[in-house]
């Protein structure tokens, strides 16, 4: 199997010269790190989380400015967020060329979008839930395996990718675990047409988290992640610390969702704006062990689809 890239469906469907769609990161994914990557020829994703409506669209606002013409980006809405609405409504109206979505069913916002020629792609961790978004009218959608970092399924993303790969029609990304041109070969020779890297990019040099959380992710080993709110119904990986050791203390003793729902509040900041690497939550997928260096975004993915054309056109 040889990797076409000039000819590649989701390089099409995007508009990008690589098919990489960079993770939708709460508090990650901003316009720095989205136009470094839409710059650098692959979808950069700006994560609209929970962000209020106005601090998003100066967002928008901001990448845009950053971008180099013709180059598209994407906005990442999380369905579950109490601001998903409200993040919708931003993305109509800045004209957002691509939208993922994540963490529910996104059939009212593909409603919205599709006719205003709007690129959307769905976050699935299932064959049941690729096909119903198929037929919804997704333009494509990311596999993800629970490798992954943040919110997680429960498939791997070596059974998941085939399996959607031959239950759809439309381009599958395959998403957890891929980090270098060796994970973007996998991907394909599993069926994806595309890849989706969250992880790799925290150590990117235009990423603007604390030092302290890239420090961590280089430090990682392979055992170095925890999967945390699992009797919430809400997996989220994160690299081990404090705040994972508490959880898994509290969950151990059936303690009431609320106290453990508190507990995560505010988490996430603490690690990606104040540093906090021991009570914060560091968002990582396993792939963090073989993140070694800290990059330009160009150059990540420059090597990767150079390793990854090696790999498979040798």
């Amino acid at each position: 199997m040889k990797l076409d890239l000039q000819n590649n469906r989701v390089a099409k469907i995007l508009g990008t010269k690589y098919p990489l769609i960079q993770g939708g990161m709460a508090w990650v994914a901003n316009a720095e790190l989205a136009s470094a990557v839409s710059n650098a020829g692959g979808l950069g994703i700006i994560a609209a989380a929970a962000t209020p409506p106005d601090i998003l669209e100066a967002e928008i606002l901001k990448a845009k400015k950053l971008l180099e013409p013709g180059r598209p980006f994407g906005l990442n809405i999380m369905l579950m967020s109490p601001t998903a609405e409200a993040a919708l409504e931003v993305a109509v109206k800045q004209k957002v060329p691509v939208v993922t979505t994540g963490a529910g069913s996104p059939g009212k916002f593909l409603e919205r979008l599709k006719p205003l020629g709007t690129i959307v792609i769905p976050v699935v961790a299932s064959v049941a839930q690729a096909r119903r978004v198929e037929k919804q009218g997704a333009d494509a959608v990311i596999a993800e395996g629970m490798e992954a970092g943040g919110h997680i399924g429960e498939l791997t993303t070596m059974v998941l990718t085939p399996q959607i790969s031959e239950a759809v029609k439309i381009p599958v990304i395959t998403a957890g675990g891929v980090v270098d041109g060796r994970g973007v070969a996998a991907a394909f020779m599993l069926g994806a047409q595309g890849v989706q890297v969250g992880t790799r990019f925290i150590c990117c040099s235009e990423c603007t988290v604390h030092k302290n959380y890239k420090q961590a992710v280089l430090d990682a080993r392979d055992r170095s992640t925890a999967i945390t709110g699992q009797s919430l119904g809400h997996p989220v990986r994160c690299l081990r610390n404090k705040l994972t050791a508490e959880f898994e203390r509290l969950e151990s003793q059936n303690a009431p969702a609320k106290e453990i729902e508190a507990l995560g509040t505010g988490k996430l900041r603490a690690a990606v704006v104040d540093g906090d690497v021991e009570w914060g939550s560091l968002m990582a997928g396993q792939s963090a062990a073989m993140v070694n260096e800290i990059l330009p975004a160009k150059v990540i993915i420059e090597n990767m689809f150079a390793e990854a054309v090696k790999i498979m056109n040798d």
